[in-house]
């Protein structure tokens, strides 16, 4: 008999309402506006009145992604139910699935197996709305930017040196370049433009790290849209954009409530990029988590030198977050590849293979613990042919570093195949905090120098090189007021370096930096490194072609 599918899982659970979801969650009803029986918004509100309770902050990182896999937001969700098995108040804090990868082939992102959120369908398509609005945003200060222009260019908008893109949630290689405006004066003024997938849109970035509607309207404001003729950043503010964009904006803010299979409320809201933007839900779902639970699971994307760094270094600096323990996830087929072995042949033990690509998570296990300063637990995400010995392997090789070492079952089994994870969580939780939390570099430093410090600590790269218009754009941003922001750095996720070839520990290697933006609504500088795109295209099998609904409106083929 063979394994059922994510969605029939999914569809065969029995869902809770979400009144009782909320309640668990310790939200009074009159906070939550439903949408269906199975999902609600939560008001901000619910905030004011639990200001002072504080419960404890759990990030789920992982080892540098492979092919094979590391089952992290699966991991994440069902450390979450193994927490409630245990008695625990928990709650989850996710991201929310773009379509684009849904349709393509990343897949969804609602966790797999017996350790999923549901409704998986909603999630994974149009949930809540909230893509659409962030698009409509985006879309909107887009069109006011040309407006802006047709109607006299009354700030000297250098069609030139427009940065803003428009944006669509969806894979569409065909978008990331074309040339708008044609067809005569009527039509509008010709120039170069392109498309991002709705994710990558800095409003995304901006909506999932501001504090309030109040604090969103003065972040939309400071969004730069492009250049003048005399060099000057033109922000949103400047085009009285910021304003209608917060209006979109306004009922999206409030945090989206569902459930995991096993009834552990969370909250699925906000999803930046992760390997061009700083990759975390939203601030305010994290905070509406940490006060009404006791303890707060959340995740960060990718690796943990994408995920992690961001996380730390951005959102708990801008958010005054401080995690109480870090979950590093791993698997043995992941840490194989990295030790140099093929795809096809993971199912073959393999020791000295699984040794080498140890080193890729050691590395990532002495970044948490020696420079952002927090415990860590190693979870291996288990498979039916990870051997016996290769699992004791990983357990001795993280002990040499002070690091437990925890099996994750919860693909197959749920909460309970994540027991042994949560006491360890527990425990690192219970300990006393010996020192604040450690950012990897001061506000007070240089562009050039945060971005070198992330360079040499986290990736334990040589240096750095500035490159082409990254030269002259570091000189413009520091002359700009954006110096004291920090930095996110864009680059591939499969490596340390910038080159995704380099699998495992790179050595000997230079960063390159290619490109520099000011991100100034979400509050950072963006580094480009490497050919990292903000449209992605569909594969030649896209999953969209599996996805069917028959006429009972029963989806099927949603992986």
């Amino acid at each position: 008999m063979g394994y059922k599918s994510d969605i029939e899982i999914a569809q065969e659970a029995k869902i809770l309402p979400i009144d009782e979801i909320a309640k668990r969650a310790g939200i009074p009803e009159q906070y939550l506006e439903h949408y269906g029986k199975y999902k609600a918004k939560v008001s901000l509100d619910a905030l004011k009145d639990h200001a002072d309770k504080k419960g404890k902050l759990v990030l789920v990182t992982a080892i540098t992604p492979t092919p094979a896999g590391e089952g992290k937001t699966t991991t994440t969700i069902g450390l979450g139910d193994a927490l409630t098995l245990l008695g625990k108040k928990c709650t989850l804090a996710l991201r929310e699935p773009s379509m684009g990868p849904v349709f393509g082939i990343k897949g969804g992102a609602a966790g797999g197996g017996y350790a999923q959120v549901v409704p998986m369908e909603d999630i994974n398509l149009h949930f809540t709305g909230d893509m659409h609005a962030i698009g409509a945003a985006n879309n909107l200060l887009a069109a006011m930017v040309d407006n802006h222009i047709q109607q006299g260019n009354e700030l000297g908008i250098d069609p030139k040196q427009i940065t803003w893109k428009r944006a669509v949630d969806m894979n569409d290689r065909q978008l990331r370049f074309v040339i708008d405006g044609l067809g005569g004066r009527l039509n509008g003024v010709p120039r170069e433009d392109g498309f991002e997938i709705t994710v990558a849109s800095e409003i995304m970035a901006v909506f999932c790290l501001s504090t309030s509607l109040t604090n969103l309207k003065e972040r939309l404001g400071r969004i730069v849209i492009g250049y003048s003729y005399d060099g000057k950043p033109v922000t949103a503010k400047d085009l009285k954009a910021h304003g209608a964009m917060a209006a979109l904006l306004r009922d999206a803010l409030a945090p989206n409530l569902v459930q995991t299979l096993e009834g552990t409320p969370a909250y699925v809201h906000g999803g930046p990029f992760a390997n061009i933007a700083h990759g975390c839900n939203s601030v305010l779902a994290t905070t509406m988590g940490l006060t009404h639970a006791d303890y707060l699971i959340t995740e960060a994307g990718f690796g943990a030198d994408l995920g992690a760094e961001k996380f730390i270094d951005i959102k708990c600096r801008m958010a005054g977050l401080d995690p109480a323990a870090i979950v590093l996830v791993a698997t043995v087929r992941a840490l194989k590849m990295h030790g140099g072995v093929a795809k096809r042949d993971l199912k073959e033990e393999n020791l000295e293979a699984l040794r080498e690509g140890m080193e890729n998570l050691t590395q990532h296990v002495r970044n948490v613990a020696d420079v952002f300063l927090r415990p860590v637990v190693v979870a291996i995400n288990a498979f039916p042919d990870d051997t016996r010995a290769e699992l004791e392997l990983v357990r001795k090789e993280c002990e040499k570093h002070g690091v437990n070492v925890a099996l994750s079952e919860v693909w197959a089994k749920g909460g309970k195949g994540g027991i042994e994870l949560a006491e360890e969580v527990i425990r690192l939780c219970d300990l006393p905090v010996k020192e604040p939390l450690g950012f990897v570099y001061e506000e007070s430093s240089t562009i050039k120098e945060k971005i070198e410090a992330v360079s040499r600590r986290i990736y334990r790269a040589d240096g750095v090189d500035f490159v082409g218009p990254a030269v002259k754009q570091l000189k413009q941003l520091e002359e700009n007021g954006f110096g004291k922001l920090p930095v996110c750095i864009a680059k591939t996720q499969y490596s340390f370096s910038d080159n995704p070839a380099l699998i495992g520990v790179p050595k000997n290697f230079r960063v390159t930096v290619r490109n520099l933006k000011a991100s100034a609504g979400a509050g950072f500088i963006v580094a480009l490194t490497g050919e990292v795109m903000t449209m992605p295209g569909l594969p030649k099998l896209p999953s969209a072609e599996k996805i069917d609904v028959d006429e009972n409106g029963r989806i099927s083929g949603l992986f």
